[in-house]
């Protein structure tokens, strides 16, 4: 017996030495990594609001796995998450029914008014970001009207997926409807006619008031569209008063330089063959300007005049992002600024670079781009997936120019996830792939009301 065994053994010994040994150090890195595509990579930043939202409030964490504070915004992107998560089969739909009234009737409840602290929100409106432990007002953090929007488009989002006449489904639509028609949309306007981008109790309402073009389109269509706080259907045309009309990097368009702001809105509002009045006379609508804004910002990260390690085509992607420092650092030949969390971007009117790049900039832009922005989510995922690449997917950025200090000689990697721009992936891709999103807003009579008092026509809001 012991004879059979050793000859055994000195058999298997000699197989593995003949066995041919890869020299190729390549080879066992690339079997490590699971190939990309974009229901893998959809379903792990769906499980960032499924997993991580707080289980007594409900509210999303802004970021993790460093814990602050809750994001109203995240929330708002957290509830149209968990109708993509119940569409695809990643829970159930009593499963995300369930989570979406408990957030609900959370949101209902929290305390309401104008004390400096121990409050919410005011007047329908909610604080940007809200304490872990009882989701009250975090500092002295605004009153936000684009937070408290996002969030909106979020709720509105949820009353027309859970549409069923069962008890869960009834109060998820009935609630939602409350939270819509209590914002006071009027009270944040300021007597130019434009929104006020927030208020503080100790200082009143922020001077910095909302004029185009950003992220806050969908803000105002709900606030024109509201039946009870409308703000006044003229607000749209102040709105592209101000916009910023013309050709960067070969492309003619509304300009803003971070990528978040040409998709913020998108998520929720399907722009495709609706215009108003300005963009019929520049002969394109919303979609199409943001279509070209995001190969603007890859033309612009192609060229790379200030010669950042990395760019390429595949290797692009200017908006709002975390960083690696805040200082001054030589490089090539001059001095850059590093930032931490900046809205990074690039337009005619501004640039602002440090040579971070953030993959929610592609992410957020598939719908309109898909055969750029899928290629290079592809290559960051190949490229740097020990470094880029987690649990609930990519985390927020990265710097391949920044290689000061102990771990980054090799470039910057952030290690934190952040709800804003986790969303946009969810949501997005869902969109490219069948538009589910966009198709539950046409039915909602809050956004179709505010883009057709805003001036909208044409497409698919003249079949209504």
């Amino acid at each position: 017996m012991r004879t059979f065994l050793l000859i055994t053994l000195i058999g298997l010994l000699s197989v593995f030495a003949c066995s041919p040994v890869s020299q190729d150090p390549s080879d066992e890195t690339t079997a490590e990594i699971p190939a990309f595509n974009l229901d893998t990579l959809q379903k792990m930043n769906f499980r960032y609001f499924w997993d991580l939202a707080d289980t007594a409030t409900y509210q999303v964490l802004d970021r993790y796995p460093k814990l602050t504070f809750s994001s109203i915004a995240a929330t708002g992107f957290g509830l149209t998450s968990y109708i993509v998560g119940a569409h695809n089969g990643y829970v159930s739909r009593e499963a995300a029914a369930e989570r979406v009234l408990k957030t609900l009737e959370v949101l209902r409840g929290l305390p309401k008014g104008d004390a400096e602290s121990g409050v919410s929100g005011y007047r329908g409106f909610f604080y940007h970001f809200l304490t872990l432990d009882k989701a009250t007002r975090f500092k002295d953090v605004e009153l936000s009207t684009i937070d408290t929007g996002l969030l909106m488009a979020g709720i509105l989002s949820v009353m027309s997926y859970f549409d069923q006449e069962n008890a869960t489904e009834q109060q998820i639509r009935e609630i939602a409807d409350f939270l819509y028609r209590r914002v006071e949309w009027d009270w944040a306007m300021n007597e130019e006619g434009r929104m006020s981008m927030g208020w503080r109790p100790e200082r009143g309402y922020i001077k910095s008031d909302w004029r185009g073009y950003n992220e806050a389109m969908v803000l105002l269509i709900m606030a024109i569209g509201s039946p009870t706080h409308p703000i006044p259907a003229e607000a749209w045309e102040k709105w592209c008063s101000t916009y910023e009309w013309g050709e960067f990097y070969g492309q003619e368009h509304v300009n803003f330089d971070p990528l978040f702001g040409h998709h913020y809105s998108h998520m929720y509002i399907d722009f495709r063959g609706i215009q108003d009045n300005y963009m019929q006379e520049k002969g394109i609508d919303y979609f199409e300007n943001s279509r070209r804004a995001t190969y603007s910002n890859r033309e612009y990260c192609i060229d790379n005049p200030m010669q950042f390690n990395g760019y390429g085509e595949n290797c692009w992607g200017l908006t709002a992002c975390d960083g690696p420092a805040d200082e001054k650092k030589p490089f090539m030949g001059d001095s850059i600024r590093f930032r931490t969390y900046s809205a990074r971007g690039a337009s005619i009117g501004r640039i602002s670079d440090d040579g971070t790049i953030a993959p929610t900039a592609a992410g957020g832009s598939i719908p309109f781009a898909p055969e750029i922005c899928i290629p290079a989510l592809e290559h960051m995922w190949n490229t740097y997936y020990e470094d880029l690449v987690g649990e609930y997917g990519f985390h927020d950025a990265f710097n391949l120019s920044y290689t000061w200090g102990e771990g980054n000689e090799n470039g910057w990697f952030d290690t934190h996830y952040l709800g804003i721009d986790q969303g946009p992936f969810v949501i997005q891709i869902e969109n490219h792939k069948n538009g589910l999103i966009w198709d539950l807003m046409k039915k909602n009579p809050y956004i179709v009301s505010g883009l057709k008092k805003a001036g909208f026509t044409g497409g698919w809001l003249d079949t209504l």
